[in-house]
């Protein structure tokens, strides 16, 4: 998989171009070029990546492309290629897009590459813990220092309300225009990812020292979320310009449609709940059903793909950077934990009705209606626990059914922080109230399931600055919560 490049939103995208090699480059090419190489990555190897530990999708049998994966034995060359284009390619794209607002006095421009840039920053700190920030894209600096990841999390919420505000007080015309792929250089709605994006940086510190209850309530107050999903949706039907998970992980030109099939741990939950997006999540097997096996269990059969649920990740499917139902289950989760439940269930619901939303508008859902499961006596009436812990709970689990094949990446990283659904050992799961279980392949010990991973081993080499991880069971720094 490689960074995408694209002159307007009118041009066709091609995967296959080097987005830091363009004959010309300006402001707006180089925006085009980051968000889509974001994209690439986390509708793409983080979606693939995210599947497997979210346990949406398992190996399916009579192939083998992924088991490394499934059975939580990564090593150090796996993130080689998303580390690269995020570094080289969505950063080294940003700074110059930074570089250039910044000469013309673009305030509008300059706030879309700052809250681009600290969504990238969180999510290589997500992951990786600490990273090199400071000193990274320094001219010259082969060797940048690691920066430890709650800075990394305070400086970027430090510029991005720098960048909002120096916008405020100047709001200039972005330069850039429709080359924005996101929102059109709509600054209404940058603003509104922008304070999102805090808020879910915010609540990824629940756990933490660092958990900050006035700022996320300040946050709460102003109520400026977004109010639609922050998709980027610049694909065609032509190869190498479609969805990248479909294009690298599905399409019979690339790896096949052979190695993804439904996980019982997603589709037991929608089952057993009677869940209508189990068939916008999957697309049938042979017969029109929906069949799904154990994570990790590939090796116990002989049927092909074909025989099970596979993703339904189409072409022209966007990658979602952010979510309205997930914009409001951090909404609900908020107040759960900082103002005593109060206005926690309008949250939960409206996070429960957009995902509905989503997957009606991109998935094909049909027929179905939200309200049918959250009233009083359904399946996912909110009901508030005996402790504050318990009621949250019930927002993430919605969250996870609410990120199959939206945000793979994201779901793994709420699981991490949150341990929701909680991995308990095979053949004491609930399915219906949402549980993980170990992949029947893994070979980590007991109920462990990878927390990080490994710096790419290209970086470690040449990088005497990076020392790389003991094990894919450590925490990165807001991983707090007892287990």
């Amino acid at each position: 998989m490689v960074g995408i490049f694209a002159a307007s939103c009118d041009e066709n995208l091609d995967i296959n171009t080097d987005p830091n090699f363009p004959g010309e480059i300006n402001a707006g090419l180089a925006l085009t070029s980051a968000e889509g190489t974001l994209a690439s990555v986390v509708g793409g190897e983080f979606m693939n990546l995210g599947g497997f530990y979210a346990q949406y999708h398992t190996q399916s049998p009579s192939a083998s492309q992924y088991e490394t994966i499934d059975s939580y034995n990564l090593n150090t060359t796996y993130a080689n290629t998303p580390w690269t284009l995020l570094y080289a390619g969505v950063l080294t794209d940003l700074k110059y897009v930074t570089d250039e607002s910044t000469a013309a006095g673009d305030t509008a421009t300059l706030l879309m590459a700052e809250v681009l840039r600290g969504y990238t920053f969180h999510y290589l700190v997500d992951l990786f813990g600490d990273v090199p920030y400071i000193e990274s894209l320094q001219e010259g600096n082969i060797t940048p220092i690691v920066t430890p990841g709650e800075e990394i999390y305070a400086d970027i919420i430090t510029k991005i309300d720098a960048a909002v505000a120096a916008y405020e007080a100047d709001p200039t015309e972005p330069q850039v225009g429709n080359q924005d792929i996101i929102f059109e250089s709509d600054m209404e709605k940058w603003i509104q990812f922008a304070n999102t994006l805090k808020l879910r940086m915010y609540m990824r510190m629940a756990y933490t020292p660092e958990a900050n209850p006035t700022a996320v309530t300040a946050l709460i107050n102003e109520g400026n979320f977004i109010t639609e999903d922050v998709t980027f949706d610049l694909y065609t039907s032509s190869a190498n310009k479609r969805n990248p998970f479909y294009e690298v992980f599905l399409s019979q030109t690339g790896l096949g449609d052979v190695n993804h099939i439904a996980s019982n741990t997603i589709t037991g939950f929608y089952n057993q709940n009677g869940d209508p997006r189990l068939q916008a999540v999957f697309r049938p097997g042979t017969g029109g059903t929906y069949g799904s096996i154990e994570q990790g269990t590939g090796n116990d059969f002989n049927n092909t793909a074909v025989a099970y649920a596979r993703p339904n990740i189409g072409p022209l499917t966007p990658v979602f950077l952010m979510t309205v139902s997930e914009s409001n289950f951090l909404q609900a989760e908020a107040l759960i934990r900082y103002s005593g439940g109060t206005g926690a269930k309008a949250k939960y619901d409206a996070g429960v009705t957009a995902s509905f939303a989503t997957y009606t508008q991109y998935f094909g859902l049909t027929g179905a209606s939200a309200a049918d499961f959250i009233g009083a006596g359904d399946v996912y009436e909110y009901q508030p626990g005996g402790t504050a812990e318990e009621t949250v709970r019930q927002v993430i689990i919605q969250k996870w059914a609410a990120l199959a094949y939206v945000n793979n990446i994201e779901a793994y990283i709420e699981a991490t922080r949150t341990k929701f659904p909680e991995v308990v050992a095979t053949g004491t799961e609930n399915y219906a109230e949402g549980n993980r279980i170990p992949s029947a392949i893994s070979v980590l010990p007991g109920t462990t399931i990878p927390s990080i991973l490994f710096y790419p081993d290209d970086e470690v080499t040449r990088n005497p600055n990076i020392t790389q991880h003991t094990s894919l069971t450590q925490n990165v720094w807001w991983d707090q919560k007892p287990e």
